[in-house]
């Protein structure tokens, strides 16, 4: 069984591909080959490298026209990174995602990696792996994809990453249908946490609640996104303008990548606070917390405003700003 984590390629989310090597066994780098090597794929490198991953290279698009793998090897190689006939052994498969031609190839790559580095699970243990993604549902609650590195997962069973904890009884696969049981490789989705799971924790399940709380107490911790505490204004800060901002997104993802690219917007004549950001919509505490500052601006990507958030930010005329687009919220 392979399952695939696709992480973003653009630097805002150089924090998810290292969390996705943490969470991986095998690495895939991705180069589009009639693009070539760009700094995100020297930089995805130096990730996979530091990990120790076994990785192999997929050269995609090579349906296209203009598409050149042995430009792109040759331009891999002046980076110091060897494939097979370029004077290295890093497996290298020409593929192309839009047409199918050697995705085969690919996967045979990646379960020879796997026989070779002795990647095997125990179905006997209770179920243990890495929180992929979190995210708040109006309807449903907390939920989490997670990734089962080892083990099996029933339902009846409790799920712990730090302090946060979930009863299986609401667990899906990766399209939605209703689980009995997941084993090793297999990503799965638990709705019911009592509160926001840290993306790219560990988790651990057991069978008895009383263990669960036991583990909790002895190893919890809160992962929860905490209000920005609001910063009195310097000497420095005087002539400079100070936005303070409330930050809403789909998911834990989102938000560290929103937060990361507007860190980028700061300069000398201006200041970003973060006053307080979560997952999920934004609601009348939002609203209500943004009209204490003096500056506020609200972004929101992927969620909705609540009727009652609504009332107040329109009543306040504080600046708002929601997208689905997350270049256009920086």
């Amino acid at each position: 069984k392979i399952t695939f984590l696709d992480t973003p390629g653009h630097e805002a989310f150089s924090q998810m591909r290292s969390r996705g090597v943490k969470t991986a066994d095998i690495a895939i780098l991705v180069i589009a080959a009639d693009e070539g090597v760009k700094p995100q794929t020297t930089e995805a490198y130096n990730i996979i490298k530091e990990s120790g991953l076994p990785f192999v290279v997929a050269l995609n698009k090579i349906d296209k026209p203009n598409a050149d793998p042995e430009k792109i090897k040759g331009q891999l190689a002046e980076n110091n990174i060897f494939v097979e006939n370029y004077g290295g052994n890093i497996p290298c498969a020409n593929i192309s995602a839009k047409s199918g031609e050697g995705v085969a190839d690919l996967l045979d790559m990646i379960l020879l990696l796997a026989e070779m580095e002795n990647l095997k699970g125990n179905s006997a243990e209770n179920a243990s792996g890495g929180i992929v993604e979190s995210k708040v549902d109006q309807k449903r609650g907390i939920s989490s994809t997670l990734l089962i590195k080892n083990g099996v997962m029933r339902k009846g069973m409790y799920v712990v990453s730090g302090d946060a904890m979930a009863p299986v009884r609401i667990f899906e696969d990766f399209k939605g249908k209703d689980l009995e049981q997941a084993t090793f490789s297999s990503p799965v989705k638990i709705t019911g946490f009592n509160k926001l799971p840290e993306t790219g924790a560990d988790f651990k399940t057991f069978t008895d609640k009383k263990e669960t709380e036991e583990y909790i107490l002895k190893h919890g911790k809160s992962f929860l996104f905490p209000a920005s505490v609001k910063p009195e204004q310097t000497l420095d800060q005087k002539d400079r303008i100070i936005m303070e901002i409330v930050i809403k997104t789909d998911t834990a993802g989102s938000l560290e990548a929103i937060e990361k690219e507007l860190k980028k917007l700061e300069s000398e004549e201006v200041i970003l606070t973060m006053l307080k950001k979560g997952v999920g919509d934004i609601n009348e505490d939002d609203a209500r917390f943004a009209s204490t500052a003096g500056n506020p601006v609200i972004l929101g990507f992927n969620v909705n405003i609540s009727v009652s958030a609504s009332e107040i930010i329109n009543r306040l005329k504080i600046p708002f700003f929601l997208s689905d687009i997350i270049y256009k919220i920086s």
